[in-house]
């Protein structure tokens, strides 16, 4: 049967007589005479040798090249960029981690477009991969489908990255020697995948399932595993498939799939950074998704599952009882789902879960409604005269819900962890870092190596951390990010000096310094704007960035 209807972009580039050089072209990187009738799916590889988490993507994206060709379509991958985290973690490097995820949704837009792509697969392994990806699907609209790269094994004694971030600190509190970390630093990461607990990367690779934007258990996979080379296939046949019903992102991503992202989030505890990031989606898809939504959510959402940082157990772990699947079916079945929403694989959410079976009875992994690790959410949305655009608060609630203290006012993560690290934050310092949002970073830093630092150093419950910038998903403690108005505009927290107090209240959602109105205002008209970039990508993200209470996108006007 002729597959002419389902080439509505790739024939514009190959049909005809006129197009005979773009055909000439073709056949030099693999085309035949029968290729140039078949739909052809783009594979947005985020592949490269930077970082464990992407190092295997090359593997994973020609098994989907194969897998669409075995189905009747005509796979070409080509790559985009990735910024490893981890390594840039702490470093001038990290300001691109977040525009890193801009950098990836424009490339895999003009590729696709430029190409003519009839549909459309993406596999991201890094944080910033994933939303950029999605963000890609969702602007092209072509037929798609995400693969997630799959988690990493877990290193010696259950080790993963934050291990090594908190073994620094405890080595500075004089904990570990110089062998021990070491030994920590040499057996956290065993080989490919990402970032091993509910961090970032995890937490986004289940929103997007959730979304209904990846196949049933993608999220849930080791990236060295034949499930996940089996999630390849499977993503080759899907993607002719919704080529064929003509099912595109803008048919499955919805309000609706945005709220059963942010349920599983929040029961599974997941990172700070799904709050920028799904705002960010939300944004590309025209949806209206706001700071309250995550409110409203989180009143009738528990965190059920007890994974790290703040919990027990590794994605690894989590996989072998069942992945998400069977936790989204209890949220299902709770009535907090909406299983109504189309998938990728052309059939609904509640279709999808409907064969599910529950976890194993006795696991502690994930916990049943009657005894949940926190009875609503730990992603606390925050306002207050200090955050009067909204802030984003992590509170689990083992390190308290109320925080009082006294201001210890940084410019930088550098000062703030050196500080840190020489023991200059005593017990009752709020720490406030600050410079570092999207515009004044440029680019909205992880403050990773100061939390963990903190919590190495044995402060986690006696030391609060407020930024304008962000968090990884690897940090736990009594932390706040996202500050808007960030320092750089001149939002409050530009405003702050040592000193000061500052209270934190996660049940009543206020974060405020106790400064009167008229101080503020008096420091407010001696404040003097720091010198913006000049020039190059910062510099071009710097003017162009929204608030991160609007998910930092680059392409609001």
């Amino acid at each position: 049967m002729s597959k002419d209807h389902l080439r509505r972009h790739s024939s514009v580039v190959v049909d005809g007589v006129d197009r005979a050089p773009s055909r000439a072209m073709l056949r030099a990187v693999g085309f035949s005479d029968p290729d140039f009738k078949k739909p052809q799916v783009g594979i947005a590889s985020t592949w490269s040798m930077v970082t464990p988490c992407n190092m295997h993507i090359n593997i994973l994206a020609d098994e989907a090249s194969r897998s669409v060709n075995a189905a009747g379509g005509k796979g070409v991958v080509f790559n985009t960029i990735a910024v490893s985290d981890g390594i840039s973690m702490g470093t001038p490097g990290m300001r691109y981690s977040l525009v890193s995820r801009e950098v990836i949704c424009d490339s895999i837009e003009a590729v696709t477009q430029g190409q003519g792509f009839d549909g459309l697969i993406t596999i991201g392994g890094c944080d910033k991969n994933m939303p950029g990806c999605v963000m890609a699907m969702v602007r092209v609209n072509r037929p798609s489908v995400f693969i997630y790269g799959g988690t990493i094994q877990p290193g010696a004694h259950r080790r993963d990255i934050v291990s090594v971030f908190e073994a620094v600190g405890a080595h500075a509190k004089g904990d570990i020697d110089d062998e021990q970390l070491h030994e920590v630093e040499s057996t956290a990461i065993p080989g490919p995948g990402s970032c091993g607990g509910m961090y970032t990367a995890n937490t986004m690779a289940s929103a997007i399932e959730a979304m209904g934007l990846s196949l049933p258990n993608s999220s849930a996979q080791e990236a060295v595993s034949d499930n996940k080379k089996d999630d390849c296939d499977r993503a080759g046949r899907a993607v002719l498939n919704l080529i064929e019903k003509n099912i595109r992102p803008s048919d499955i991503l919805t309000k609706k799939s945005l709220e059963n992202a942010i349920t599983v989030v929040i029961a599974l505890g997941g990172s700070t950074n799904a709050v920028l990031h799904l705002l960010a989606i939300a944004h590309t898809a025209g949806i209206n998704l706001t700071l309250h939504d995550f409110t409203r959510i989180g009143e009738r959402t528990p965190v059920l599952a007890d994974l790290k940082p703040s919990g027990k157990y590794l994605m690894s772990e989590l996989i072998e009882i069942g992945g998400i699947q069977p936790l989204m079916k209890t949220l299902l079945d709770k009535g907090l789902l909406h299983g109504d929403c189309l998938t990728v694989t052309g059939k609904t959410m509640a279709e999808n879960l409907q064969d599910v079976q529950p976890y194993p009875e006795n696991q502690d992994i994930v916990r049943g409604f009657d005894n949940p690790v926190k009875k609503n959410s730990h992603l606390v949305i925050l306002h207050g005269n200090l955050a009067p655009g909204g802030a984003v608060a992590k509170i689990s609630g083992k390190e308290g819900v109320e925080f009082t203290g006294k201001a210890r006012v940084f410019d930088s993560e550098e000062v703030a962890l050196k500080s840190i690290l020489d023991g200059g934050v005593q017990k009752g310092d709020v720490l406030v870092i600050r410079c570092e949002g999207p515009v004044g970073g440029p680019g909205m830093r992880e403050m990773l190596s100061p939390t963990s630092a903190i919590m190495g150093k044995g402060l986690g419950k006696d030391v609060a951390l407020i930024t304008d910038g962000r968090f990884s998903g690897g940090s736990h403690g009594f932390v706040v990010g996202h500050v808007t108005p960030e320092a750089a505009v001149g939002g409050p927290i530009a405003l702050v000096r040592d000193g000061d107090t500052i209270t934190i209240d996660a049940e009543n959602r206020k974060i405020n310094v106790d400064v009167s109105p008229e101080e503020l205002e008096q420091r407010k008209a001696a404040w003097t704007p720091p010198e913006p970039p000049g020039r190059g990508l910062l510099a071009k993200y710097a003017r162009q960035v929204q608030s991160a209470s609007e998910g930092a996108v680059t392409d609001k006007f």
